[in-house]
């Protein structure tokens, strides 16, 4: 990615995102900005987190902590975290309560015959436990807050987007309609006008964001034609013109390599890369300005999935998609995707450009997945040595945990400071 790239504002920045099911910690803390125009790859092994970080994000969950923002804008935000912290700053402060009457229990029974001293050592007591009363008041004030605004921006992100998209409407439209003579003119101004404010009502801050599903089979509903499976979308919206949503049908038909006879057919009657072509047409229809492909190639032949890169990889250039492409596969998003972030059990380990994390792996984990690639070579395949990430005996945490750190421009590793320096050397010698 250039350098005048990361200077943008992100168009979705993940901060401290948590997913938890029950005890389970699917996603436990992650962080990533995606810039507009940018293709981020995330990669990991099956369970690690990555579909559940897909999810979270477009608001199939709600999410235990962190928040999800989008163009600005606050779409999905957790408070358990928060009620998390307020329980343990009360756990805190009740044990640190009951250390300071123990400590003044006893230097109390020693000053028993000296009522000044025994008055110095009530005062200086009472000072510590309002310091810690206070101490804790402040946290418990500043997480309700946030509580509040959490709640607040889960709930109504939608219809404060709305709000906005609504306003500005009429801020294009009433200049225009104030400085308009011809009452021709007016009239037609005032008709685009009120169809433009209706549709902006419809419309919902998670428009700008689809998703492409796993399974092209069970994500496509077999008692709807793919006319209704694709216009379903602009329906939902509120467009009401049958030509219009007819068009635009036919429209995204063929930017996916499908033909308009095409939309009186059922699912069942495609194969498997055709049925995701009708799923990403799905996606497209509604011109958003993010795609979410949850491995959208993993249950396709390998040529096919091929001719599926291919055709996102030109939709993006053509409608200037920005797309989070979820894969397992480190080899499929190689020569697609710009910045790739490796996760592994719920964390993201290692963060870095294409070029750079193939050039230069630091984690255990990341050498792990790029030693399992196949390549079309028998010689090189004969020597090719896999290597298996143990992370009790190539990581000592017993001392100091990882962290997220910067070991080169644009090159994050979660690691110690041990492992820092050792990673820094490694990279600075090749």
């Amino acid at each position: 990615m250039s350098e005048n790239k990361t200077q943008q504002a992100p168009l979705l920045s993940v901060q401290h995102l948590r997913q938890y099911f029950g005890p389970t910690k699917a996603v436990d803390d992650i962080s990533f900005d995606i810039y507009r125009g940018e293709v981020f790859g995330l990669v990991g092994e099956s369970g690690c987190g990555k579909s559940t970080t897909g999810r979270s994000i477009i608001r199939l969950y709600d999410i235990t902590g962190g928040s999800v923002y989008f163009d600005g804008t606050r779409i999905a935000a957790g408070w358990q975290n928060y009620k998390a912290d307020v329980k343990k700053a009360k756990a805190d402060a009740k044990a640190e309560v009951a250390a300071i009457h123990a400590e003044y229990q006893e230097k109390e029974a020693k000053a028993k015959d000296n009522p000044a001293q025994l008055e110095m050592l009530k005062i200086e007591k009472k000072e510590k436990l309002d310091a810690v009363s206070e101490k804790l008041n402040a946290l418990v004030a500043e997480k309700t807050k946030e509580i509040k605004s959490a709640k607040h921006d889960h709930k109504y992100g939608n219809k404060d987007f709305t709000r906005h998209e609504v306003e500005k409407v009429r801020a294009k439209y009433e200049p225009l309609l104030e400085k308009e003579r011809s009452d021709e003119e007016k009239a037609k101004l005032t008709k685009q006008y009120k169809e433009e404010v209706r549709l902006a009502k419809h419309d919902r801050i998670m428009n700008k964001i689809q998703m492409i599903f796993q399974d092209p089979i069970a994500s496509l509903d077999p008692r709807m034609t793919v006319h209704d499976i694709i216009a379903e979308g602009l329906i939902i919206r509120g467009i009401r013109d049958k030509k219009f949503i007819n068009e635009e049908v036919y429209r995204v038909l063929k930017l996916v390599g499908l033909v308009p006879e095409h939309a009186t057919r059922y699912p069942h009657e495609f194969s498997g890369g055709q049925r995701q072509r009708i799923g990403i047409a799905r996606a497209i229809v509604l011109n958003p300005d993010l795609i979410i492909a949850d491995e959208p190639v993993s249950a396709l032949d390998v040529s096919i999935q091929a001719q599926v890169i291919n055709l996102l990889n030109d939709l993006r250039h053509q409608m200037n998609l920005t797309l989070l492409f979820i894969a397992h596969d480190l080899s499929v998003v190689k020569y697609f995707s710009d910045r790739i972030a490796v996760m592994y059990y719920g964390h993201i380990v290692e963060l870095a450009t294409s070029d750079e994390l193939f050039a230069h792996p630091c984690h255990p984990y990341t050498k792990s997945l790029l030693s399992a690639i196949p390549l079309p070579d028998p010689r090189y395949e004969k020597k090719r040595k896999r290597i298996v990430y143990r992370p009790l005996i190539d990581h000592d945490y017993s001392k100091e945990g990882p962290t997220f750190r910067e070991v080169a421009p644009g090159h994050f590793v979660s690691c110690n400071s041990e492992e820092f320096d050792r990673y820094e050397k490694e990279i600075a010698g090749k």
